[in-house]
């Protein structure tokens, strides 16, 4: 939240790693991110189902230090947003030998628009994300000459 109290919307996604294959990739993509002011990382952790089924669950603050050490852009904002349970929920969904990062960030991009929403007294009726197959599906009808 800033100074004032405003606070941007706030999201989460679970990304899974078959086979634990996480290279780490997607660490730089995300501190652009924080380092542009576009985001603000609120929470993160992680969980692993091992091939026997069973399930650990750790914060960042639980990892060995040299495996915490990519991750120290991203000092959360708040942290606490996840709890066990929800890390349990999304490890549920992991196949065995699998393990997932879970993030929650605000997006600092969009405050002034939501302050501007509030100040007007506007209701989120509905919200959703439209997958990135339809997406490119409806982009490749569009590009297709018409008959």
């Amino acid at each position: 939240m800033s100074a004032d109290g405003s606070l941007g919307p706030v999201q989460y996604i679970v990304v899974g790693f078959p086979g634990n294959k996480f290279k780490g990739d997607i660490i730089p993509e995300l501190a652009n991110l924080v380092q542009g002011g576009l985001i603000r990382v609120m929470d993160l952790a992680f969980v692993q189902k091992t091939t026997d089924g069973s399930i650990l669950a750790m914060e960042l603050e639980d990892l060995a230090k040299d495996d915490a050490a990519p991750f120290a852009p991203f000092e959360k904002a708040i942290g606490d947003l996840l709890n066990e349970d929800d890390l349990m929920s999304a490890a549920e969904a992991l196949e065995p030998n699998s393990s997932a990062a879970v993030l929650v960030w605000e997006n600092l991009w969009a405050r002034k628009f939501v302050d501007a929403l509030r100040a007007a007294h506007g209701v989120l009726v509905a919200y959703d994300r439209i997958p990135y197959e339809v997406v490119q599906a409806a982009i490749a009808a569009a590009a297709k000459p018409a008959d």
